[in-house]
């Protein structure tokens, strides 16, 4: 089955291959497609108007995912705004600071968070499949390891043995990560009928 992935980001491109492989031909978001503006109020939303807008573009069946860090201390913050946190132009590093600078006075057992994603297939006639991944953990005080992106330097999971998501490889990040749940949900989802 061809999909056409509606996320520009190379990083969430790759990690979206390595977790369909086998079920799904991930097509790259063509370059000629504008960015869609992701204004909706919660990750659905946003998956929603990124999968819908590939599809109409390209008349083909497409996927998007939207993901949220979501930190108790900060009252779920960043959430939907995460890729934006530190400002409309803010790279990983900036996004990163921002989020350690206001959790400097947060002590270890008040530093729960999680991880929550939400991809979503926009078929052509219309209909959607959607699916839900979430990994619980702890944000760290300093960022550890060199993989990964977006805040993975500073996520700790639970049932990731003490390491941050960057401290891990590939295969073993995939295998417990709120992506890697989120897309094994929609791979099952369409081997239930739904091509």
């Amino acid at each position: 089955m061809d999909l056409v992935c509606a996320s520009a980001n190379p990083d969430k491109y790759t990690e979206m291959v390595q977790i369909l492989s086998g079920a799904v031909n991930l097509i790259p978001r063509p370059r000629e497609i504008p960015e869609v503006i992701e204004d909706e109020d919660d990750l659905e939303g946003n998956a929603r108007l990124k999968a819908v807008a590939v599809q109409a573009a390209t008349g083909c069946a497409a996927v998007a995912d939207d993901t949220g860090l979501e930190v108790d201390a900060l009252g779920g913050a960043p959430g939907v705004f995460s890729a934006r946190y530190a400002g409309a132009n803010a790279t990983y590093e900036d996004n990163v600071r921002k989020l350690l600078e206001e959790m400097k006075d947060v002590d270890g057992s008040k530093r729960g968070a999680r991880f929550r994603t939400v991809a979503l297939i926009a078929w052509e006639d219309g209909s959607e499949t959607i699916a839900e991944g979430i990994v619980e953990g702890y944000i760290a005080a300093t960022p550890s390891g060199v993989g990964g992106f977006g805040y993975d330097s500073v996520f700790v999971p639970f049932s990731g043995g003490g390491k941050t998501f960057a401290e891990m490889g590939d295969k073993e990040k995939n295998e417990i990560s709120h992506r890697g749940e989120a897309f094994r949900s929609l791979k099952e989802l369409l081997g239930g009928g739904n091509e």
